[in-house]
């Protein structure tokens, strides 16, 4: 008789260093094609159960593979990415994929007949699209399938939830997302893994399905802060690297900073982001609690008003789709966000400019500020995707947000954190995340 198999709940493979990778392929240490068939067939052994694909391109991605793998033979790379494999939000066009956002309204949606602008960007620094991961319907809080690869039995958060899932649970070296409110934050800190999400606005949306377009900026995943990093600066608009520096060495001036809207944080959150104030301070950085200038609290709501705002517009036409095509809670959302007057909404935006102007000037000079990204670990279920509400007024600011693995609680279920900057200082925060992350970055596989 033989043994009963295994039973796990636990899917997490470091998928490998976008930038070890990168470089092995263009010394020729790494085929191309021989990287896509190893995630292929990662993706063969994790997705019955973690679900994190909505449309795997197999044979694309391995044709092109090849393809790299010749260029690189006869002495040719095409940008700092050449043949690393990249899964794609399913709210961002991919030619030839049809773009279903996980919703029944797209259910025979035709193939996207061009690429997203920042699906492009990919290709020409030289990424390989693997395929389109799972989301949120709309990008909003309707879940998808996806699972938390760290405990199956947890969401990974929402809405990029494919995305982050596909990264940890090793089927993909890095990965887009979208964030509107806490899409890319909060599932890289569910997940155990880090995201990069760029100032407001800083990459063309063109080709990527709006939901709020105020607020929504494409994001990206990676297993660490480097590799999330390393993907931001190999597709960074030119507009934003004008007048860059390098960064000195002298210590990073961090503020945590405090407020009364993340006091109901969990104590094993707490402490997390204690330990990472100890860590960067034992490094030789400047680190100081400070209390935040501007309530957290005006912030949220502002979000919230502006962002339901312009969803009740944007998506207005759904609410002509035939009952059970759409889900509850994004036609609550625009039902709602239609109720709100005009006046209001430009009210709203005009505090917001008045309150991120208070902000940043009242922390001029500060490198980063370091922030829990969540009050909770993920929540059992896929139904709810977790709480945004630590992340919305950073979404607010406008600025980079990167969340960085921060360890893990008695649970096992991993804890981020957030390191955040000021609106259009991105390729200089890249580096300041990156140096924050060597102090403080804890992240792997609990034991």
């Amino acid at each position: 008789m033989k043994d009963a198999p295994v039973q796990t709940t636990n899917y997490v493979a470091d998928p490998g260093r976008v930038a070890d990778l990168a470089r092995r392929i263009r010394e020729g240490e790494l085929s191309p094609a021989d990287l896509a068939r190893g995630y292929l067939d990662r993706i063969k052994v994790t997705e019955p159960v973690v679900k994190a694909w909505r449309e795997v391109c197999a044979d694309t991605m391995v044709t092109e593979a090849e393809q790299r793998a010749k260029e690189v033979e006869d002495g040719v790379v095409c940008g700092p990415l050449h043949g690393i494999p990249v899964g794609i939000k399913d709210i961002i066009d991919v030619a030839g994929v049809p773009t279903r956002c996980n919703s029944l309204s797209r259910a025979d949606a035709a193939p996207a007949t061009a690429d997203a602008e920042i699906v492009s960007a990919l290709r020409a620094a030289g990424a390989l699209i693997l395929g389109k991961t799972q989301t949120t319907e709309f990008a909003y809080f309707d879940p998808s399938p996806a699972c938390n690869p760290h405990n199956i039995e947890h969401t990974p958060g929402g809405s990029s939830s494919g995305s982050a899932a596909a990264v940890a649970a090793g089927t993909v070296p890095a990965a887009l997302g979208t964030q509107t409110m806490a899409s890319v934050n909060r599932p890289a800190a569910y997940c155990g893994i880090a995201a990069f999400k760029p100032s407001t606005r800083l990459f063309s949306t063109f080709g990527i399905e709006p939901l709020s377009t105020l607020y929504d900026t494409v994001g990206f995943y990676g297993w660490s802060v480097a590799d999330a990093a390393a993907v931001f600066d190999a597709v960074c608009p030119t507009h934003a690297q004008l007048g860059r520096k390098e960064l000195r060495d002298s210590p990073l001036i961090v503020v945590a900073l405090q407020d009364p809207f993340i006091d109901d944080a969990d104590d094993e959150i707490k402490k997390a982001v204690e330990r990472v104030a100890e860590r960067l301070a034992g490094a030789g950085h400047a680190v100081e609690a400070k209390n935040s200038s501007v309530s957290f609290k005006q912030l949220y709501d502002l979000h919230i008003l502006t962002m339901e705002y312009e969803i009740g517009r944007i998506q207005r036409r759904l609410l002509d789709e035939p009952e059970g095509q759409v889900g509850i809670k994004l036609t609550e959302t625009i039902r709602r966000g239609n109720k709100i007057a005009d006046a209001a909404y430009l009210d709203a935006r005009r505090k917001l400019d008045k309150v991120r102007t208070e902000f940043f000037d009242a922390f001029r000079g500060v490198d980063a500020f370091l922030w829990p990204a969540t009050p909770k670990t993920a929540p059992k279920g896929i139904a709810w995707t977790g709480e945004p509400k630590f992340i919305s007024p950073w979404t607010a600011l406008g600025g980079p947000i990167v969340t960085m693995p921060a360890g893990f609680a008695a649970d096992g279920l991993p804890i981020g954190c957030l390191i955040t900057g000021a609106p259009g200082s991105d390729f200089r925060f890249g580096q300041i995340a990156c140096r924050i992350a060597e102090a403080a970055e804890a992240h792997g596989i609990a034991s």
